[in-house]
């Protein structure tokens, strides 16, 4: 019986001694900042069921991740940024520009095996945006209009058709979709990284009383930004 209490105390104290080994090494939570450049547009169809025709957009995304210890290999990653997106135009003389901001909601799973002297980095996920701003700029020779954007899940035909004339761009304040990522974590702590994401989500406002229109706008996007873990 002895033995066994003294066998049992040792694979227990191994055990505890490798799990504290891991967590030097992988800490359960680290926290991580990231910035980088963005080019989207919008993309899907327009009111009579054409396909859009919009050129990339740049922009810009910052914020905070979390990296959340799963496995040796695997991190739950959810992240809080400001992110810009929108589309542009040029049609002859015309510059049409549409600026939408975001404060955007990524849950990523991440992961990171080790390569040379850091990890790569591998992940998808959902994301989740609210919009908090937006312009949509069209400009012709030396004149130009500036419609500010209003944020509606639904608006009346009558919205619909005195936007211009209120200088109004009409959009939904939600987005979701999706991303995929790939980088490279020094063990330092820095980090360099592109991701890809693409909305799945309507994010013009249904007009009501209007069957005919076929219009569906969605977001997607490219984006390389650098960071650092802590």
């Amino acid at each position: 019986m002895h033995k066994q209490f003294v066998l049992l105390t040792a694979l227990l104290l191994s055990f505890t001694a490798g799990v504290h080994a891991q967590t030097v090494e992988e800490k359960l939570v680290t926290v991580g900042v990231r910035a980088g450049a963005n080019l989207q547009k919008i993309y899907g169809d327009d009111f009579l069921g054409k396909k859009l025709e919009y050129d990339w957009q740049p922009g810009f995304h910052a914020g905070l991740t979390a990296d959340l210890l799963v496995s040796e290999l695997f991190y739950l990653q959810p992240g809080l940024f400001y992110t810009t997106k929108g589309a542009q135009k040029n049609n002859g003389d015309v510059k049409q520009t549409q600026t939408l901001s975001y404060i955007e909601l990524p849950l990523n799973l991440l992961l990171k095996p080790r390569l040379g002297g850091g990890k790569l980095l591998v992940g998808a996920g959902p994301y989740v945006a609210y919009a908090i701003a937006g312009k949509n700029k069209i400009k012709s020779g030396n004149a130009a209009i500036e419609l500010d954007a209003v944020f509606k899940e639904k608006i009346t035909a009558v919205e619909y058709a005195s936007a211009f004339l209120n200088s109004a761009y009409f959009v939904k304040p939600w987005d979701f979709g999706g991303n995929v990522l790939l980088g490279y974590e020094l063990k330092s702590g820095f980090l360099l990284q592109i991701n890809g994401q693409a909305g799945l989500y309507k994010i013009n406002p249904r007009v009501e009383g209007v069957e005919a229109d076929k219009s569906k706008w969605s977001n997607i996007g490219v984006g390389a930004s650098i960071g650092f873990k802590f």
